[in-house]
C-alpha cells in the first residue's frame, strides 16, 4: 500500500509540476501586471506560506502583507489566490468592483450533496436562486418587522442563559459552551419553534457537536481544492466526512418538515415561525424541499457560532481589562438600575456598544470571510490585474490593525469608538466584521440585537471572576484560525450574582 501511494505521489508531482509551468506563466501575458508576492516553487506554489501554520493562516497572511503589499497575490499549487488587507483596497474590491469580485470561490467539501448548489453561503451571487434566498431571509427573518416580533423569544432565550449562570454560581464555566447552546436554542426557536439543546445537560450535546463538526470540516485545509484534477479522489475524504454531517442535518430537519407537511406537527394560531413561511412558498411553488433544507443547514450552521464567538471574545477582553469591565458595569448601573436588561434598553449603553464593536474589531469571528471569486479578466485591484477565477480572501482581521485606520491597533481601548461615528453596516471599510457589498452577511440585523443583550445582561446580573489562581493578565488571547476564530484556550470564568432577578 506504501509503495502504491509512493507512485501515485511521484506521478502527481510530475502532472503537476508540468501543469503549474504551463499555466503559470501564461498568465503573465494574459492578465499584465498580477499582485506581488512571495516567489512560488514547483508544484506546490506557496503552499508552505498558506498551509505551515494552517490555525494562524490570518495572522501569516498579514505578515506577509507587510512585505509585498496589501493586494497579495499567492499561488496554491495549481489554483490562485489574492489576500486583500487594507480598507482602502476592501472599499475598492467590495464596492467599486463588487460585480466582477462578488462571486463565491466554492472549495470540494460543501459538494457534499451538492449542498452548494442550494446554499446561500455558496451560491453566486449572479444565481436567481441565492438572490431569492436572500430575499426571503431578508423579508421573513431580518426584516425590522420579524425582528420587532421576535424581540420576546431573544430576550426569553437570554434569561434562559442567565438561569443557567444563577444555577451555576461560584463555579468555573467554560463560557463557550452555555454561549454556543444559549444561540443554537435560540436560533431554532426562530427557525422551528423548538429548543434543540438542555444547556444544563450534558446528554443533549450531539447536536451542539454536529453543527461545530460541519463548520469546522469545511474549514480545514484539503489538497482537493489546492489541485482541483484530484477532486474526484477525495484523498483526505473531507467531501465524504462532510457528506455524512449534512445527510445527519438533513433527515433532522426532513423529519420536522414531513410532521409539519402531515399535520402531526402545526404551529399556533398568529405563531408561525420562518419554517411555516418556508413551507407556505413551497406549497405556492416557490421553493422546494431541498432548497429548505439547505437553507436551515446553513442558518443553523453558520449563524450559531459566529454570535457566541464574538460574546466569548467580548469576555476575554473585558477579563484581562478589569477597569474595562468596571466602566461596563457602572453604565449599566446608571441607565438600568436593577431591573433586568431589556432589549429596548441597549440604545442606552454607548459603552457597551464601543466593547462590542471593539471586541469585532479585534477579533472579527470571520478573520479571511468566505473566499470571493474574480468572474472578469483584466479586473484591476490596487493598480494590479486580479487572474480570472482566482480565490479571493479578505483578511479581515488585518483591516481591523491597520495601524494608518487605527491608531494603537493592537490594544483593546473602546474608547476609540465613542469618538468616532463607525457602524457595522459596511459604509467604513475599516471595520467589517460582518463584510460588505453583495455578499453583506445576512444575519446582521439578528447579531447586532442578539449580541449586546446577552452580554449587557451578562455583565449587569453577575461579577465575573477568573477561577482560582489565574489572574487578569494570564487570560489568554491567542486565536484559533478555522472557519471561525476561536480562543487558542477555552475561556473559563466564574458568575457571581450582584442583583435580584425576577
Amino acid at each position: 500500500m506504501e509503495f502504491i501511494l509512493l507512485v501515485i505521489c511521484i506521478s502527481i508531482l510530475f502532472l503537476t509540476s508540468f501543469l503549474f509551468t504551463l499555466t503559470y506563466h501564461k498568465l503573465i501575458p494574459s492578465y499584465g501586471k498580477l499582485p506581488p508576492g512571495p516567489t512560488p516553487l514547483p508544484v506546490i506554489g506557496n503552499l508552505l506560506h498558506f498551509c505551515k501554520q494552517p490555525d494562524q493562516a490570518h495572522q501569516a497572511m498579514a505578515d506577509l502583507a507587510k512585505i509585498y503589499g496589501s493586494v497579495m497575490s499567492l499561488k496554491l499549487g495549481m489554483t490562485n489566490l489574492v489576500i486583500i488587507s487594507s480598507p482602502d483596497t476592501a472599499r475598492e474590491a467590495l464596492q467599486n468592483k463588487d460585480a466582477a469580485v462578488s462571486a463565491r470561490w466554492v472549495p470540494d467539501s460543501p459538494h457534499a450533496l451538492n449542498h452548494h448548489e442550494v446554499s446561500i453561503a455558496w451560491l453566486s451571487s449572479s444565481s436567481p436562486l441565492w438572490k431569492n434566498l436572500r430575499t426571503i431571509v431578508t423579508s421573513h427573518l431580518m426584516s425590522a418587522r420579524c425582528l420587532d416580533m421576535t424581540r420576546t423569544i431573544r430576550q426569553e432565550k437570554s434569561r434562559e442563559l442567565m438561569t443557567y449562570f444563577h444555577e451555576n454560581s461560584g463555579k468555573s464555566i467554560r463560557l463557550s459552551l452555555p454561549l454556543f447552546g444559549a444561540m443554537l436554542n435560540l436560533i431554532s426557536t426562530l427557525l422551528i419553534s423548538e429548543d434543540v439543546l438542555d444547556l444544563g445537560s450534558d446528554s443533549t450535546q450531539d447536536f451542539k457537536e454536529l453543527v461545530t463538526s460541519t463548520l469546522e470540516e469545511i474549514g480545514k485545509q484539503n489538497v482537493s481544492d489546492f489541485y482541483p484534477f484530484l477532486r474526484a479522489l477525495d484523498l483526505q475524504a473531507r467531501r465524504c466526512i462532510t457528506k455524512v454531517y449534512l445527510e445527519r442535518l438533513y433527515n433532522y430537519f426532513d423529519g420536522i418538515i414531513t410532521r409539519r407537511l402531515t399535520g402531526v406537527e402545526q404551529m399556533k394560531e398568529n405563531s408561525a415561525d420562518f419554517l411555516d413561511s418556508l413551507l407556505k412558498l413551497h406549497s405556492d411553488s416557490k421553493l422546494d424541499l431541498r432548497t429548505i433544507k439547505g437553507l436551515l443547514t446553513d442558518l443553523f450552521v453558520a449563524g450559531t457560532e459566529t454570535t457566541s464567538i464574538t460574546i466569548e471574545w467580548a469576555m476575554a477582553e473585558l477579563l484581562r481589562n478589569p477597569s474595562v469591565m468596571l466602566k461596563a458595569r457602572a453604565e449599566l448601573k446608571e441607565k438600568i438600575g436593577s431591573k433586568q436588561v431589556e432589549e429596548t434598553d441597549i440604545p442606552k449603553l454607548p459603552y457597551l456598544n464601543a466593547i462590542i464593536k471593539e471586541a469585532m474589531r479585534l477579533h472579527p469571528a470571520g478573520p479571511l470571510m468566505l473566499p470571493h471569486k474574480v468572474t472578469e479578466a483584466g479586473v484591476e485591484i490596487g493598480g494590479f490585474t486580479l487572474p480570472k477565477d482566482a480565490r479571493v480572501m479578505l483578511n479581515v482581521w488585518a483591516i481591523g490593525r491597520d495601524s494608518t485606520a487605527w491608531s494603537e491597533p493592537d490594544i483593546f481601548m473602546p474608547e476609540r469608538f465613542l469618538l468616532r461615528e463607525v457602524d457595522f453596516r459596511s459604509q467604513n471599510f475599516e471595520f467589517i466584521p460582518f463584510g460588505s457589498g453583495k455578499r453583506l452577511c445576512p444575519g446582521l440585523p439578528l447579531a447586532v440585537k442578539t449580541i449586546p443583550l446577552i452580554l449587557a445582561s451578562m455583565l449587569h446580573e453577575f461579577e465575573w471572576r477568573l477561577p482560582d489562581g489565574i489572574r487578569h493578565s494570564d487570560v489568554d488571547l491567542n486565536d484559533r484560525f478555522g472557519t471561525s476564530l476561536a480562543l487558542a484556550t477555552p475561556l473559563h470564568a466564574v458568575p457571581l450574582p450582584v442583583i435580584a432577578t425576577d
